[in-house]
C-alpha cells in the first residue's frame, strides 16, 4: 500500500475553511460558523450572470444584494429594518455555493434546494432573523430581486428591453437604477457597512450609524 493511503474509503471532506478561520460544515451548517465578513468577502467575488457582463468589473452578488434591499424599501417604505436585513441577506448562501443561474438550479432539483434552504436557515439564525421568512416578505424580496435583474439584464448582460420584460417583468414605478459595477473591495465594504446599519436598526448589533436606514 502506498504511503499516506489508508485502508478502506475515507469520507469526503464536507466542510470549507473560511478566511475568518471558521470551518463551515456544508451538509450540516452551524450558525456559529457563519460570519458576515466571510459572507461579504465571498459575495463580492461571486459574479452575477456567470460573469457575462460588460465593464471592467463583474457585477457581484454583494452589490446586487445591496440594490435589492434598496428596492424593497422603495416598494414598501415602512418595512421593518429586520426585513430589510433579510433582503440584504437573501443571497447570502451564495458565498458558499456560488451564483447558479436559474436553469441550472432547476436541473439540479430538490437536493440542491434542500441544501440551499439548510444554509439559509443557519444564516438567518446567526443574524437574529426568523429561520423562515414570512411568505409576504419573501414575495416582496423576490419582486425586488427580479427588478434588479431587469436592470442588470438590460444594462450589463445584453438583453433587449423586451426580453428583460418577458423574463423579469417591469421594475417598480418610480424606481430608476444606473448600474456601475464596483470592484470586489468596494462591494465588500459597502455590503458590510449596510449589514451593520440594518443590524443595529433591527436591534441586533450596535454601531454608530444605526439611525441611517435609508
Amino acid at each position: 500500500m502506498r504511503k499516506g493511503l489508508r485502508k478502506g474509503k475515507s469520507e469526503p471532506r464536507a466542510w470549507q475553511r473560511m478566511l475568518s478561520g471558521r470551518r463551515l460544515d456544508l451538509l450540516d451548517p452551524s450558525p456559529m460558523d457563519i460570519e458576515v465578513e466571510d459572507i461579504a468577502h465571498g459575495l463580492a467575488r461571486v459574479a452575477r450572470w456567470n460573469g457575462q457582463t460588460v465593464g471592467e468589473h463583474a457585477f457581484s452578488v454583494a452589490q446586487h444584494s445591496v440594490v435589492v434591499e434598496e428596492i424593497v424599501a422603495h416598494v414598501q417604505p415602512d418595512i421593518e429594518p429586520r426585513w430589510r436585513l433579510a433582503a440584504l441577506l437573501h443571497d447570502a448562501s451564495e458565498y458558499v455555493i456560488g451564483d447558479m443561474i436559474s436553469p441550472f438550479k432547476a436541473a439540479l432539483g430538490y437536493d440542491y434546494k434542500a441544501f440551499e434552504e439548510r444554509l439559509e436557515t443557519a444564516i438567518h439564525v446567526r443574524f437574529g432573523l426568523p429561520a423562515k421568512t414570512p411568505a409576504a416578505i419573501k414575495k416582496l424580496i423576490k419582486q425586488a430581486d427580479r427588478a434588479c435583474a431587469f436592470f442588470e439584464a438590460t444594462q450589463l448582460a445584453g438583453f433587449t428591453h423586451e426580453e428583460a420584460l418577458s423574463f423579469f417583468g417591469a421594475p417598480p414605478a418610480g424606481y430608476v437604477l444606473h448600474i456601475e459595477p464596483l470592484s470586489p473591495g468596494q462591494a465588500q465594504e459597502r455590503y458590510i457597512q449596510r449589514y451593520h446599519v440594518l443590524s443595529e436598526a433591527a436591534g441586533f448589533a450596535p454601531v454608530p450609524a444605526a439611525f441611517d436606514t435609508e
